[in-house]
């Protein structure tokens, strides 16, 4: 296998998986040659990194530079803010080089086309990272379905609950912004919406959306007779008392990455989800139809009290359930302190995948395990990324056309709850019409 070189750009938390991976178990598929972010501090907490696993400081680029990093890369990952990806990605493609790039794909129905332009000129290749394809139980879903255990799936439920440590985070970031992120139907959905696709190997038609910000907010926090809310975290006055105020301080990642690197850019890390500005939803309900005539059913709550999903596919020989609980309620100090909270993600974690088959008793399908993230998953997706697949019976690696098909459901989405009409997707679900 050759080396190759990687570059990165944007250093928040989301690229430490890769970098790490680079460092430590696929070290021997390439290595890290530069650094490209609005901020030194982030770029120079990855270099303490790299230098820390045996490196060297790699070369620090600012965006303006990008093109200039290119020159000596192979490949790029792309772990920065969402609305700026289509740039990164299709620069990086009109360069010749391949793609790495973090879901979602891109933002909005311009972005999607402007990447699928790019892709077509190029020879460099886009993978997104879609890792829940890699989760053991989401695979054995795909199995099930793929071997006609059910016939013909007819139609799928899908409920998404984000808690309040998972959920309220997304109300503090710069996600907080449609602007930036697309709202939780592009970034945190487009997972959900790329599973529904490759589970069912069809593409969305037709989708109608009802989407509102019911908890989030300095409305809905006054109309709950809430009293003022600090703008962040830090210096609050119920900082260590109130579960909604987080201390990044308490988290030397989180520290390093983002309050000691406030004085470059003013980026706030805690900022308040009660406060002005949050132009995002947290409760959504979407109707999509698909290609195969199965119809989707989904739901994405992003304040409730435990964390998990339900999805159940009805077909012409049965049914199948998969019920997951990641984590089954949130202690006050573990939302306070970000440290707590990653380490008891796991809670009360359980999860059950049962088949139904028509005149027989139900079956529970064991879902085996493995180490790391995901169920072992995050191992299996860093394989497919650094080493590339062999042979996958499931098709998990995800090209440029399976992000853009997730995100166009919900930018779709996002449209139809924007005019309360439906909207209907084309060209295979890669290209969205407007009502």
């Amino acid at each position: 296998m050759t080396r190759r070189r990687y570059a990165f750009v944007g250093l928040g938390h989301r690229a430490q998986m890769y970098v790490d991976a680079l460092l430590g178990d696929w070290s021997d598929t390439g290595e890290i040659v530069a650094l490209c972010d609005p901020n030194r501090t982030r770029m120079d907490y990855y270099n303490d990194r790299i230098t820390a696993a045996g490196g060297k400081p790699v070369p620090c680029y600012a965006p303006e530079q990008f093109t200039e990093m290119l020159q000596g890369a192979d490949t790029v990952v792309v772990t920065s803010v969402d609305a700026t990806h289509a740039r990164y990605v299709c620069a990086a493609l009109e360069a010749g080089r391949d793609v790495v790039v973090e879901k979602p794909l891109t933002v909005d129905a311009a972005g999607c086309a402007a990447i699928a332009e790019a892709a077509a000129r190029s020879t460099g290749k886009i993978i997104v990272t879609f890792n829940y394809r890699y989760s053991p139980r989401n695979s054995a879903v795909r199995r099930l379905i793929a071997d006609g255990r059910i016939g013909e799936v007819t139609s799928v439920h899908f409920e998404w609950t984000l808690d309040t440590i998972h959920g309220a985070d997304y109300f503090r970031r710069w996600h907080r912004d449609r602007a930036n992120s697309g709202g939780l139907l592009v970034h945190k959905s487009t997972h959900h919406f790329d599973l529904v696709n490759w589970w069912l190997g069809a593409r969305a038609e037709l989708v109608f959306a009802q989407t509102a910000l019911r908890f989030y907010g300095d409305a809905n926090a006054s109309a709950r007779g809430l009293a003022p809310r600090p703008e962040r975290g830090q210096g609050a006055p119920g900082l260590g008392s109130d579960p909604f105020i987080l201390d990044i301080s308490r988290d030397e990642r989180l520290k390093r990455l983002y309050l000691d690197a406030e004085h470059e850019d003013g980026y706030l890390r805690d900022q308040d989800v009660f406060a002005p500005g949050i132009t995002i939803d947290d409760t959504m309900s979407l109707l999509v139809r698909y290609d195969s005539r199965t119809v989707l059913t989904y739901s994405l709550t992003a304040y409730a009290p435990w964390e998990g999903y339900r999805v159940a596919f009805n077909g012409t020989e049965g049914r199948i359930e998969l019920a997951v609980c990641e984590r089954a309620w949130t202690p006050p100090h573990a939302a306070i302190d970000p440290s707590a909270a990653g380490k008891e993600h796991a809670a009360g974690a359980w999860e059950r995948l049962t088949l139904h088959r028509h005149w027989e008793e139900p079956q529970d399908i064991p879902v085996e395990q493995g180490a790391g993230g995901h169920g072992g998953g995050d191992r299996l997706l860093l394989d497919d990324v650094f080493r590339g697949p062999s042979g996958d019976p499931l098709a998990r690696q995800a090209g440029f056309e399976d992000g853009i098909r997730s995100v166009l459901i919900g930018a779709a989405g996002n449209e139809s709850a924007r005019t309360g009409l439906p909207v209907r997707l084309t060209d295979g679900g890669t290209r969205l019409l407007a009502p």
